[in-house]
């Protein structure tokens, strides 16, 4: 059995939102018990992060990290149709991850204890997301 919903979020531009309680209501939705929840984001300057979801420190230091392997504005970019934050974010959607797979028991995410699923806006501008989650299973 398969079931698919199409989520449609508002960034608020650069950084992190907790996506978790939306993912897991498409879940309970579905009525499955057992599987797999795929969630997917349908575009290439944003992404999905599975991570600490208890200290919000951790997701600025991910920012610090990615903002030094994919730095807005840099010389060497050819692509900037958009501006400087442009190819920065395209790189970083690429270094991260677009798709992401959390297993799925008793009707619910079988997330850890500190994880939680979160939409990653890598432009600084606000945009409007679109993620697909597809919950496989029985």
């Amino acid at each position: 059995m398969a079931h698919q919903s199409i989520l449609t979020f508002s960034t608020s531009g650069r950084g992190t939102r907790d996506i978790t309680d939306d993912v897991a209501a498409v879940v309970a939705a579905s009525g499955l018990q057992c599987g797999l929840a795929h969630v997917f984001v349908q575009h290439t300057s944003c992404s999905l992060l599975l991570t600490e979801n208890a200290d919000p420190d951790v997701r600025r230091d991910l920012e610090t990290i990615v903002g030094r392997l994919a730095p807005d504005g840099d010389p060497a970019y050819r692509h900037d149709a958009e501006g400087p934050d442009d190819m920065s974010a395209h790189g970083r959607s690429m270094l991260t991850d677009t798709g992401l797979s959390v297993p799925v028991g008793g009707g619910r995410l079988l997330l850890g204890t500190w994880q939680g699923i979160y939409l990653w806006e890598h432009r600084t501008a606000p945009h409007l997301r679109k993620v697909v989650v597809t919950v496989l299973g029985g």
